[in-house]
């Protein structure tokens, strides 16, 4: 040998415990014109050195019986060279040296910015990515895994033998990285991982690996994701020029895989959905979708909240560029897409995060701190940057790469609390001795600012069931940053009003008019979704009180108080055609029901709701402030009645609303108004239209110069039986 080496450094090679490759294995110099080259090619008889600058065929020495290899040969320079050998069994081998490339994609600086928590966009160089180094053209590899003794790139190019493609330990961060030449897109590959810890051994899927194979099996897929031609710039403008605060929202909450199936029951794929939900959604007048998770996740009855593919969207439905293909759809026609992020937890399945490198890499090592009791999986370590880092940049990764237009944030509170789900004794508390996750608050309010901060226009939700002040206040107001938050409370107050029979609503009247005490102290989603039509609670239909029709009298009064009320707007598929049966992930949704006229009737209802709404500023310009609506009369609750007004900015902008919550028809029912004029009635759920009996006003009412409910004017109305009526002045008169 030429350059000498301790024969412990061969060993660590052909042992499979080399941390630093690049100081074994490749091109060294010994200072005096000559270069020596080892490989280790695990189960080759011979190998021969092909020196492609001086043309010329080297055999090398075997030094190790297990493969190792080298060779010397003059060079003044750098030199280019591949090998080529044959193995025990017969077959022939050319490869390009992985070890002759040392310049890294990952800098000091990144890795700096990695260990603060501060590498936005670590998805750049993490991971898989295809690159050209020095006119070579192969995959780029990088990883996390501080307490491992080495990591080994495997897959199907190497025969999953960790031996062959050992990575380098960075001097700094516990990251490790190696570029293969050869490799492409499309390359099936894992992390080999030996840990210090207790010499444990795992192989792991990429955590920032941008597709996986189809389930069940679990390896990463190499993608590259900067090929795709975009045809979305108008609305990616429109986007970052306005906010959604005083806009329309009404989104179409989604499960891909069980909206619409094939002939055979097989999925649609995303290409597929970009046409059949994507007109279907149109045309019923949504301005958003919502996607329950899309990235990727083993267990198709988690419904995506168990993922183990972040950076991933999911293979059952196609490829990556397939799913932008979707979104560039949706955009194209008018339709923003937000995904359910889930960055509360994750699951415990051995290829994932869990248990990383030999320890709990990306969670707590306390139970009490780092699982989820109710749902046996590990909670994330808010207080570690990398984790932080790993999250954050994985908002901003669906944002950017995929034009994402927001992320609805999964089970808030359980990241708000350390006592949540958890019995007395059975969890910690913070360093003050409360139940806050300081850590996690932390978390939440950095991924906001970030995300306002790096995607204008983009918008966070939190699912967050508890009365925690400002959610969706600014963070430098001491909220936490997000831009709407979904509005538990009216929904389990609507949905516990409706259910009862309509002869005793009169005795639960506080619970429909409750929500207005507290509307506009957070940016609400009016949210009706998969949470509740799931798990014995019934579909949205049956939940209804009455008998028969009276039900889907109901739903559409309640859909047209929803729709009326302040906040944005979310509803869940099937429900919009008032399905009979609860949702099931396991099966399509029950679209023959449309093929029915009381079915067909509440769709119609919605799709002339979302009209209406995308047609009148005054049901949405104001949603977050008490200048957008007024009471008529809040206090009716013999008559099981509600009348409301909406304004838009200009004030002289407004509709009139009246609910009538029981199967009596208020006939000569008198409301006041604020300026005098005709009345046209702009909506009635009662129309036979819907599947209604035709009582209302005529298209129109005059108003009467009887002050009435503190306002100058009042009208006679016709409010149908289970019915909602909007209206809307249509002459100047005198406004207040």
């Amino acid at each position: 040998m030429t350059t000498k080496i301790h024969p412990d450094a061969i060993d660590a090679i052909v042992g499979g415990y080399s941390a630093t490759p690049y100081d074994v294995l490749g091109p060294h110099s010994s200072g005096d014109g000559q270069v020596s080259i080892r490989a280790f090619q695990p189960g080759v008889e011979s190998l021969t050195l092909v020196n492609e600058d001086a043309d010329e065929r080297i055999a090398m020495t075997r030094l190790r019986d297990e493969g190792f290899f080298e060779a010397t040969i003059a060079s003044a320079g750098p030199v280019r060279y591949h090998y080529e050998g044959e193995t025990a069994d017969g077959r022939s081998l050319s490869v390009v040296d992985p070890y002759a490339f040392r310049e890294p994609l990952l800098t000091d600086y990144d890795l700096h910015l990695f260990g603060e928590g501060n590498y936005l966009y670590s998805y750049e160089k993490f991971g898989a990515h295809v690159r050209e180094v020095d006119g070579v053209k192969g995959v780029n590899f990088a990883v996390w895994a501080p307490n491992a003794y080495r990591v080994s790139v495997v897959g199907v190019f190497n025969s999953w033998d960790d031996r062959t493609h050992p990575m380098h330990l960075h001097k700094s961060g516990g990251v490790w990285e190696l570029f293969i030449p050869g490799l492409q897109a499309g390359e099936i590959y894992k992390f080999d991982l030996r840990s210090h810890n207790q010499n444990y051994h795992g192989v792991k899927a990429d955590p920032y690996g941008f597709s996986s194979e189809v389930r069940p099996k679990t390896a990463s897929v190499v993608a590259e994701l900067d090929t795709y031609e975009w045809h979305d710039q108008p609305w990616m403008s429109m986007r970052a020029s306005k906010s959604l605060l005083d806009q329309q929202m009404s989104t179409y909450e989604v499960h891909l895989g069980s909206w619409r199936r094939r002939s055979d029951g097989d999925y649609l794929s995303y290409r597929q959905l970009a046409e059949t939900l994507v007109e279907y959604v149109k045309d019923l007048g949504y301005t958003h979708i919502e996607l329950m998770p899309i990235a990727e996740h083993p267990l198709d009855a988690s419904w995506g909240y168990q993922v183990t593919g972040y950076y991933a969207p999911t293979s059952r439905f196609g490829s990556p560029e397939d799913f932008m293909h979707f979104v560039d759809v949706c955009h194209q026609n008018g339709i923003g897409v937000i995904v359910d992020w889930v960055a509360a937890h994750f699951p415990k399945d051995g290829f994932g995060l869990s248990y990383f490198d030999g320890t709990h890499l990306y969670s707590h090592a306390d139970s009490r701190r780092g699982e989820h009791p109710d749902w046996g999986t590990y909670i994330f370590n808010y207080g570690r940057n990398e984790v932080r880092n790993f999250l954050i940049s994985n908002a901003l990764f669906w944002l950017k790469k995929y034009h994402v237009d927001g992320l609805r944030v999964d089970a808030v509170s359980s990241m708000l609390y350390l006592d949540f789900g958890r019995e007395s004794g059975n969890w910690l508390p913070n360093e003050h001795g409360g139940n806050e996750n300081l850590e996690a608050i932390t978390f939440l309010r950095q991924v906001n600012e970030v995300v306002h901060g790096e995607v204008p226009g983009a918008v966070t939700i939190a699912e967050e069931s508890t009365s925690w002040p400002m959610v969706s206040r600014p963070v430098y107001v001491g909220g936490l940053g997000f831009t709407f938050k979904w509005n538990m409370g009216w929904m389990h107050d609507s949905l516990e009003y409706m259910k009862k029979d309509p002869i005793f609503r009169r005795y639960e009247h506080n619970k429909i008019t409750f929500s207005i005490m507290y509307a506009f102290s957070e940016n609400f989603v009016l949210s009706l979704s998969h949470d509740e039509v799931v798990h014995l609670k019934g579909s949205m239909l049956t939940k209804m009180g009455g008998q028969g029709l009276e039900k889907f009298d109901s739903l559409r009064l309640l859909y047209g108080y929803q729709w009326t009320h302040p906040g944005k707007k979310l509803l869940f598929m099937g429900q919009e055609f008032g399905q009979w049966r609860e949702w099931s992930e396991a099966r399509e949704l029950d679209w023959d029901h449309l093929e029915h006229a009381p079915h067909a009737g509440v769709q119609a209802w919605i799709r002339d709701l979302n009209r209406l709404y995308q047609a009148e500023p005054a049901l949405y310009e104001q949603d977050f402030t008490g200048a957008g609506f007024r009471w008529v009369d809040a206090n009716d609750a013999e008559n099981s009645m509600l009348t409301y007004l909406r304004f838009a900015k200009d004030p002289g902008d407004f509709l009139l609303v009246a609910c009538n919550f029981t199967p009596v028809t208020r006939s000569d029912y008198q409301v006041g108004v604020p300026a005098a004029g005709v009345y046209r009635e702009l909506l009635n759920s009662d129309s036979e239209f819907y599947g209604g009996h035709n009582v209302g006003n005529m298209g129109g009412v005059h108003t009467n110069d009887s002050a009435s409910h503190g306002l100058p004017y009042s009208l006679r109305l016709t409010v149908p039986p289970l019915g909602i009526t909007i209206l809307k002045l249509t002459r100047d008169g005198d406004s207040t």
